[in-house]
């Protein structure tokens, strides 16, 4: 099986504020085996997440994989709290497109 981007295989990819100080990360799946094919691949991790948006480990609150949902998402601490000054992404709706073109074997 040749690789494809994340983007070409989920039907969401998103982020988005989960409070203040924090940004959360949504990876929906279109059925069970392209969610699988994903999850084994073992491409999402915690060393991935800090390697993507250049964080250390200890600022990934949380990495989930919710196999009823086909759904993987993360949590990520941010480095400047919504709001304020010299902050750029008041929603955090702008921090997934790392993600898009991680490549899925």
């Amino acid at each position: 099986m040749s690789k494809q981007p994340l983007k070409d295989l989920a039907q969401v990819v998103r982020s988005k504020n989960a409070g203040p100080f924090e940004i959360t990360f949504d990876m929906i799946f279109p059925d069970q085996p392209t969610y699988e094919r994903v999850k084994t691949s073992n491409v999402i991790t915690k060393e991935t997440i800090a390697n993507l948006y250049q964080i250390h480990l200890e600022d990934i609150v949380e990495l989930v994989y919710f196999d009823q949902a086909y759904a993987i998402k993360f949590t990520i601490k941010r480095t400047i709290s919504s709001g304020a000054p010299g902050e750029r992404d008041t929603y955090g709706a702008q921090q997934h497109a790392p993600l898009l073109e991680l490549m899925i074997p």
